[in-house]
């Protein structure tokens, strides 16, 4: 074996825990600093100037190729999205992905550096995971030479009114740029302990579809219901009747969620108002139950309305909405055995747990695009000190959650773990 041979070898070998926490942590402190920065400055979804902005002179910093502005919603409104590359010479194209958008949450933390921006938080830990790329995108510039590719880094608008994926691709993300092999991303996850990891294969996020309805009747005097149609007691019974669409409806083996988040119908004590208006949000795992669902929706509204005796032309109206609504996140089930393997190997077996999936969602999986053409996989990162979690199991007490006003990570265990883990996936799948 030549020398080249040899040292090329060497250098392909894989970095042990150790070695890639001896590079990792002298960044720590600033990075804890990075991401007390991002916590006290949230800005809300279609709002992410100065955070992308911040973002993307990072990633230059660091070597990357930078493009921001990348995306643009259907209103013709562009997006703050960020695209970073960096070409270490030919293998396969990686997207990793971080989301960026804050929550209209008032923050009840308590924290030193809680956030600045009155009716703003970081709720849901996308500065964590922010300061995560910073992290891991600053360690691979590092280890150039243990890895062979392209690593395309997405900072992500509009996660949270799930509008940033689709915005980003409608932009020519993949005509634009390298189209990848592959696409990763992490969530926090106040449930786990700091310091561990966690993979779920196949369906880890269910599908969200947001439902507006408006039932209407034909208002008047509360003093003569009998010359009106009531449509508060329509919707009072809609309401009832839509909770045996997954209970009675629905297998129990294909699980499924329909929540009524908002009603409005009125404006004073003594009249009958001429409709009342909800907002739903609906969940499955499955296209298939979810236009089950979709249309058991429509019929209970029409059943109740004539039940009621409203007249035809005064019909409920359900209008499911065209933007805010996800497929399920699919875990590709050989990554996630792959990588469920590198952050074992990394942090230790002992903190890589098996999740179930949840009934939360996410627009991360339409990086995969339709079909799954694309193999994505979303890991759960640990953000809960191993106290508060005891604690929780001893009194039943759950901790607080996301987008919970007082949900408050653990900032380096988590966002140390988060590097360790995201910076071996890479280097696994660009050896």
């Amino acid at each position: 074996m030549t020398q080249s041979a040899l040292v090329f070898l060497l250098a392909a070998a894989t970095l042990s825990g150790s070695e890639l926490g001896g590079l990792i942590d002298p960044q720590m402190p600033g990075l804890v600093a990075t991401y007390q920065k991002l916590h006290q400055h949230p800005e809300l979804s279609y709002e992410e100037e100065r955070t992308s902005a911040f973002l993307a002179a990072e990633l230059r910093k660091a070597g990357f190729d930078v493009t921001e502005h990348v995306g643009r919603y259907p209103d013709g409104k562009p997006a703050f999205g960020v695209v970073a590359l960096l070409v270490n010479g030919p293998g396969p194209v990686l997207l990793v992905r971080t989301d960026m958008d804050a929550l209209p949450v008032e923050e009840q933390t308590g924290l030193p550096y809680a956030s600045l921006a009155p009716g703003k938080m970081h709720a849901c830990g996308h500065d964590i995971h922010m300061t995560v790329m910073l992290g891991m995108a600053r360690t691979l510039v590092q280890l150039k030479n243990r890895w062979r590719g392209t690593l395309m880094l997405i900072g992500q608008p509009a996660e949270e009114r799930i509008a940033g994926a689709r915005a980003m691709l409608a932009d020519g993300l993949y005509t634009r740029f390298p189209k990848p092999d592959f696409a990763v991303a992490l969530h926090d996850d106040p449930d786990t302990e700091a310091g561990k990891a966690g993979v779920t294969p196949g369906p880890v996020l269910a599908s969200s579809t947001s439902v507006d309805v408006t039932i209407r009747g034909v208002g008047g005097h509360g003093a003569h219901p009998d010359a009106t149609k009531d449509p508060i007691v329509a919707a009072a019974q809609y309401i009832l009747a839509i909770q045996t669409i997954v209970s009675r409806q629905n297998s129990p083996l294909d699980p499924a969620v329909v929540t009524v988040g908002s009603i409005h119908g009125g404006s004073k004590h003594n009249i009958i108002p001429d409709e009342v208006h909800l907002q739903l949000s609906i969940r499955a795992y499955s296209e298939e139950v979810r236009e089950k669902i979709l249309a058991a929706l429509s019929r209970t509204a029409r059943g109740i309305a004539l039940a009621a005796g409203i007249p035809e032309d005064r019909a409920p109206i359900v209008k499911v909405s065209d933007t805010e609504f996800t497929p399920a996140t699919y875990n590709d089930p050989e990554l996630a055995r792959r990588l469920k393997g590198v952050f074992a190997a990394t942090i230790g077996a002992q903190n890589v747990l098996d999740l179930r999936p949840e009934m939360a969602s996410e627009d991360f999986g339409r990086f995969g695009l339709d079909g799954r053409q694309i193999p994505t996989l979303m890991f759960r990162l640990g953000a809960t000190p191993a106290e508060k979690l005891a604690e929780s199991r001893r009194t039943g007490t759950p901790v607080p959650s996301l987008h919970s006003s007082r949900f408050a990570p653990l900032p380096e265990p988590t966002i140390r773990t988060g590097i360790l883990c995201m910076t071996a996936a890479v280097l696994d799948l660009l050896k």
